[in-house]
């Protein structure tokens, strides 16, 4: 909301040496959030007024339209007279320009030499175009005033030339601009902005809602609320006999502009102006498009209406629309059609004459907050009237506004009110909420006892009765006040929140954290520590990623939890893995230039599981119960927590120590043992078939638990038509893994290994085995086989030949034996070298190669 200073002023009769920048401080320190304020006309200097164009020479042979034209600038112009004669000649001045919007006998603004424009323009008289220039015709845009630089400004000819035009177009003032919260919907008026300042300076409120308003009666134009939960209050005026040459005067446009709106046409501006004014938005219809009575009731399920922007809008069951009796006109409370829009003043081709609106129908209605708002995200229509009824507006305003429209076209326009008044009302009770004298002093740990909570609700618009226990009647104007807790921060903000005594809080002792959060720290710090960088993305996916992962129609990661309210249409559902939004950030950093990338992220992934009862609707007037709790959360989707990376590029960079190392899928492997390793587990890998990882290069990451092999995850290389399908690059690898399983799967205790002080004995051992074997199980019967003795046992090459024989295979494995207490002697390391061997050839057929 933007508040120009010099309208406020008209409100609260605030010191005269008192800036926007005063304002400000005490307005912030009442509670409102002013963003800015914006100095207009800052470094603006005089001589600027008003003149009027006696002459106009077109200049030829330059590539643009130049006029050079005399103006009457009043006494204002010219060289000074004889002594003792005061004033100047008033002798016009001549001045090139550029433009063509304007025509002899217009009034414009010249700035005269000597003047000063915003950004620092100094004007003088200059030669230009072969013609000396004494001073400069000036637009909008070169004042400030908008961003228009097309055309000058023409000013309404009742001005007489030498009048200031930094006066008569208000050109010099503060506006600030304020953040108007979602609770203080009050706040997007004059009214309420005055209120708050009236407050915050202690000085009396001219509240400009306060007009005598005529009663209704049955001669006003017939109105019929069909949905009255929708519309509680609908007032209709009539205003005729409409001058339709009338234009809204500077004082009004220049209001409007200062509070961010462009003025369009007089019925249009005095409905804006009141709105910015009172809070109450208006709508103006053209009386002789309107057929019949008005209506406002629900929209019929794919009705059609043609908005004022142009746009014909698919009406829904839940709209609220007000009609006539050929359909809607308007969608109630955000935008009116443009069927009946006021028409615009024309002169007729063949009579000359002036046409264009001469009756309105002013309707100022009250429509509920939820329905307006529901309609306008659903159009995708904000306006400034959708945003003040979605935060609620004064239900008991829409007679002063509606008046105050009124007053301003019969003064403006020269037109009639007629002496019919349409007003419909639902009847409502005040708001009305007992509570404590005391409890704002409890609330805030202040005392600051009854007198001053009384005065201060009473300033807000309260009524007050009681001793210790207080009756507050709530103002129409403040619908945000519903219990006693709102009633007590309006006392503690408006005696100052910098008042209130800084005292920490004393929370309870903590118990640490659990083991579920410590593994997922670990998992984080592990793989940051292996040079992955961690990428938080947007738990949303669509359907589409899904067919480019190429997943069968059966597959559980295709169960999608719907959301009812997606941020966007293309990414519907939560997702069922995190590789979607990793490979999407992969692909924006290789896009960006950046080709070598790891990423990772630990996170929850939703799985539907079909079984999940409906969710019930929980109380909103008290805590729900434990068991209404517990039956929510079972409607929740199952929810475990993965890890995952994604890596393109070179795991090692080329340089001149030497080549470079692509990443592989043995890197992918190698994250999900790193993973593993912080949950005290050693992970089983075998090979596997899984979308969307390349068949002949995926693993399945396997975990025991409870005694019982599980896959946890997979890793490897994507398939090539996946990164065909998602633009990444070429040898793409991937990794996903459940913690929840390996939380299940570990000791829950990491344990440092502890290094033994004697030396390492190292024995190389070259199995053939069958190519159906996996080496997973070749690994495992040596490390049974060794016993305590073996440290540790690498795969560090397979070979395949025809020496080995058809469907062999060669495991090269490393064994590194040490004891924690002694050196071992080579018949210890030779029989556990053996065993190792044996317990290999007796689980999986395998025979020393070359024996």
């Amino acid at each position: 909301m933007r508040v120009p200073l010099s309208w406020l002023r008209e409100y609260v009769d605030l010191p005269a040496g008192e800036t926007g920048r005063d304002v400000q401080a005490k307005l912030v320190a009442a509670g409102l959030e002013v963003e800015t304020v914006e100095q207009l006309g800052a470094g603006l200097k005089g001589p600027l007024v008003v003149g009027q164009v006696l002459a106009i020479e077109e200049l030829e042979g330059f590539k643009k339209p130049i006029r050079y034209c005399q103006v009457d600038v009043g006494q204002a112009g010219g060289t000074s007279q004889a002594e003792g004669s005061g004033g100047g000649t008033g002798e016009p001045q001549n001045i090139v320009c550029g433009a063509t919007n304007f025509a002899v006998g217009d009034k414009v603004v010249v700035a005269l030499p000597g003047a000063e424009l915003p950004g620092g323009f100094a004007i003088s008289a200059r030669k230009t175009y072969g013609k000396t220039s004494e001073g400069m015709i000036c637009s909008a845009g070169e004042l400030g005033m908008a961003d228009d630089h097309d055309g000058i400004i023409v000013l309404p000819p009742e001005y007489e030339p030498g009048t200031d035009a930094i006066e008569l177009l208000e050109l010099v003032d503060d506006v600030l601009d304020i953040a108007v919260t979602p609770d203080r919907g009050y706040c997007l008026s004059m009214r309420g902005i005055a209120r708050e300042t009236a407050i915050a300076y202690g000085l009396p409120l001219r509240d400009p809602a306060l007009l005598d308003v005529p009663a209704p009666n049955s001669h006003g134009y017939p109105v019929k609320v069909a949905d009255t939960v929708g519309c509680d209050r609908f007032t209709a005026r009539t205003v005729t006999g409409l001058d339709p040459e009338a234009h809204s005067p500077i004082w009004l446009q220049r209001r409007l502009q200062k509070a961010g709106m462009r003025p369009v046409s007089l019925a249009v501006d005095v409905t804006n102006y009141v709105m910015l004014e009172l809070g109450q938005p208006l709508h103006a219809y053209d009386r002789t498009r309107v057929n019949g009575a008005i209506g406002v009731r629900r929209a019929e399920q794919g009705e059609k209406l043609t908005t004022l922007d142009g746009t014909q809008r698919v009406l829904d069951a839940e709209d609220l629309v007000i009609t006539d009796e050929s359909g809607p006109i308007g969608l109630a409370g955000v935008m009116g059609g443009a069927d009946t829009e006021i028409a615009d003043a024309a002169a007729d081709p063949e009579t000359g004459q002036v046409k264009g609106t001469t009756e309105v129908v002013i309707e100022a209605a009250h429509f509920s907050p939820v329905s307006i708002a529901r309609t306008a995200r659903r159009h995708k229509l904000s306006s400034e009237a959708s945003r003040r009824f979605e935060r609620g507006v004064d239900p008991e305003a829409t007679s002063a506004a509606a008046q105050r429209t009124v007053d301003l076209l019969v003064l403006l326009a020269g037109g009639t009110a007629e002496a019919g008044v349409t007003e419909i009302i639902s009847p409502s009770a005040p708001h009305t909420i007992t509570l404590p004298a005391d409890h704002p002093d409890r609330v805030a740990g202040v005392t600051y006892g009854r007198e001053t909570v009384v005065r201060r609700l009473q300033q807000i618009g309260c009524d007050v009765y009681g001793a210790d226990d207080l009756t507050v009647t709530v103002p129409s104007w403040r619908p945000d006040l519903t219990d006693p807790n709102d009633l007590a921060e309006e006392v503690i903000r408006l005696e100052g929140y910098e008042n209130l005594p800084s005292t920490l809080p004393r929370p309870p002792a903590g118990r640490g954290l659990t083991s579920r959060q410590r593994l997922h720290r670990r998992v984080g710090r592990a793989l940051a520590g292996a040079g992955y960088v961690e990428a938080l993305n947007y738990p949303f996916i669509g359907e589409e990623v899904l067919d480019q992962f190429g997943l069968a129609a059966d597959d559980g990661r295709r169960d999608l939890v719907h959301l009812v309210n997606p941020l966007s249409d293309t990414e519907p559902a939560l997702r069922t893995t995190l590789l979607p939004g990793l490979l999407a950030a992969l692909r924006r950093n290789v896009g960006r230039g950046e080709h070598d990338v790891a990423l990772f992220e630990t996170g929850l992934i939703f799985r539907a599981t079909g079984g999940e009862p409906p969710a019930v609707v929980l109380p909103v007037d008290h805590r729900p119960s434990d068991e209404e709790i517990a039956a929510l959360n079972a409607s929740l989707p199952r929810q475990p927590r993965r890890a995952a990376v994604v890596l393109a590029g070179a795991r090692e960079q080329a340089g001149w120590w030497g080549k470079g190392t692509p990443v592989s899928w043995a890197d992918a492997v190698e994250a999900g043992r790193i993973v593993a390793r912080e949950a005290g587990v050693e992970l089983i890998v075998r090979q596997d078939q899984q979308d969307p990882w390349h068949p002949g290069r995926c693993a399945a990451l396997l975990a025991v638990v409870d005694g019982e092999e599980i896959l946890v995850g997979n890793a490897g290389e994507l398939h090539p038509r996946v990164t065909k399908a998602l633009g990444l690059p070429e040898r793409t690898c991937a990794m996903e893994i459940e913690l929840d399983h390996l939380e299940r799967a570990g000791t829950g205790v990491v344990e440092a290994p502890h290094v033994s002080t004697f030396p390492v004995a190292t024995q190389d051992v070259a199995l053939v085995v069958d190519t159906s074997v996996a080496a997973a199980d070749v690994e495992a019967a040596l490390r049974e086989g060794a016993g305590d003795l073996l440290e540790s046992v690498r795969l560090f090459d397979v070979f395949t030949g025809e020496q080995l024989g058809e469907g062999k295979k060669s495991l090269a494995y490393a064994l590194r034996f040490r004891a924690p207490d002694r050196t071992l002697t080579a018949e210890e390391i030779a029989a556990s070298r053996d065993a190792a061997v044996a317990v290999a050839a007796e689980r999986t057929g395998a025979t020393l190669r070359g024996a």
